[in-house]
């Protein structure tokens, strides 16, 4: 059995518009696959019980060894043509993210 990082996108909606979280949990389990399964399992829950809606979409990524400090969770590579500034701005900086700011 491995860990893994597994990210799920939701869709909460109000009179104001949508917003979209993206989730990362962490399970145990012996395969991606199993892994997704068990985190979707649990999207659906997570979407029900506070009333936004699960896209259906997962991405699982193997944790080298056990979660500790400083562990990563996560990684996803993307293939892009845009220049660094260009492509965080499309990406993860357009604005409209609701993050505290350094």
């Amino acid at each position: 059995m491995d860990w893994y990082g597994v990210r799920c996108v939701f869709e909460w909606t109000t009179r104001d518009g949508r917003t979209y979280e993206e989730r990362i949990t962490l399970w145990r389990a012996s395969s991606a696959e199993e892994a997704i399964a068990l985190a979707e399992a649990e999207a659906e829950t997570y979407a029900a019980t506070i009333g936004v809606g699960y896209l259906g979409f997962a991405q699982s990524y193997n944790l080298a060894g056990t979660p500790g400090s400083g562990a990563e969770v996560f990684s996803l590579l993307r293939d892009s043509p845009l220049e660094p500034s260009a492509y965080l701005d499309a990406f993860f900086d357009t604005g409209t993210e609701r993050q505290q700011h350094h």
